[in-house]
């Protein structure tokens, strides 16, 4: 049995459109998502906040809570819980020019609506985690910005959050492009110094997501590293990835399985999850997948993550030892790998 929690978003079953071709699976009802995360194995389910709460816009404050508690008692009735909420702060056109950091006052008013919004969902909800994916918080265009005062404007967002709810933790997702151009808190490194600006840095903490680690041209578990040397890991998004292109959100280890394998034993070695932190599994199904085989990446991450938690159990310490003494670093990489091919 693992000693991790894993939770999945609704989205990571999706009717598969991408950027070059249109939906090819039917849309599956969110009850029968969250059945079927259930059976799977999966023991929480992650939020963008019109997840809980769809065509939120058009709602009233108090008309958001009590669809949250809708969607609530769905989760109750499936064993499930909820990670967390994030305000989708990408796919309305009053961000297109970001949100927190819009050139547009006004716009920057909507997208911290959109977040105490989320707040007051994952109150609903029972959780007490926001995350901010800051998809839009950069530049397209470098000039267009001031890059400084755009770095100000997240703090000030954040202190606002914090301010609003005394109990919520603020979990900054970094990525460094894809869809903006230049990021503005594009890696682990970021989010720190994010953290140690705002007015209760110990409420605000990180989310790494092993493509977004890739994307920056950095290795998954080193950023995993990074952020646990702070106490400050709250969640990670396992996932995989094909060089630095588009955000694959690939099944988890298909790509780099040493990388892979090296992500779960940094996770136990540091007692990940003693705190109730989840391990979502944060991949996409092909868009050559039929309906009826639609969770079958879902299925494969969270097999191929046992399997390698059974390899980093096994790990011989003392043998890394003598490698190490010795400075053979060529016969720990033939054992990782041997270990990794046959165990």
């Amino acid at each position: 049995m693992s000693r991790f929690k894993f939770s999945v978003g609704p989205w990571n079953v999706s009717e598969g459109a991408d950027a070059f071709g249109p939906e090819v699976r039917k849309t599956i009802p969110f009850e029968k998502k969250v059945e079927t995360f259930k059976k799977l194995g999966f023991d929480a389910v992650q939020f963008h906040d019109d997840d809980a709460v769809p065509e939120m816009n058009d709602l009233t404050d108090s008309q958001i809570r009590a669809r949250a508690r809708e969607t609530k008692k769905i989760l109750e009735n499936n064993g499930m819980a909820a990670e967390f909420v994030a305000p989708r702060l990408w796919m309305d056109p009053r961000t297109i020019d970001g949100g927190f950091t819009s050139n547009s006052k006004t716009d920057r008013e909507f997208a911290l609506w959109r977040a105490y919004r989320s707040i007051d969902i994952a109150n609903e909800l029972g959780c007490d985690k926001i995350v901010l994916w800051l998809a839009r918080e950069g530049t397209l265009c470098a000039e267009s910005k001031n890059s400084v005062e755009g770095v100000k404007q997240l703090i000030d967002a954040i202190n606002k959050m914090l301010e609003y709810d005394p109990n919520i933790k603020v979990l900054i997702e970094s990525k460094p492009n894809e869809p903006i151009d230049r990021s503005f808190c594009g890696t682990m490194g970021h989010v720190m110094a994010v953290s140690s600006a705002t007015i209760d840095p110990s409420r605000v903490g990180g989310l790494l997501e092993s493509a977004h680690a890739i994307l920056a041209g950095l290795d998954p578990a080193n950023e995993i590293a990074f952020g646990l040397a702070f106490g400050k890991l709250w969640g990670v998004h396992l996932n995989d990835q094909n060089g630095m292109k588009y955000d694959q959100d690939k099944a988890f280890g298909v790509e780099n399985l040493r990388q892979a394998f090296n992500q779960i034993k940094i996770l136990i070695e540091n007692n990940y999850g003693q705190h109730g932190e989840y391990i979502g599994l944060d991949v996409k199904a092909m868009r050559t997948q039929k309906d009826e085989v639609c969770y079958r990446h879902l299925e494969n991450s969270l097999k191929i993550a046992k399997m390698l938690e059974e390899k980093a159990l096994k790990f011989d310490y003392a043998f890394q030892q003598k490698c190490v003494e010795s400075r053979d670093y060529e016969a720990l990489e033939m054992y990782v790998l041997e270990l990794l091919m046959h165990g």
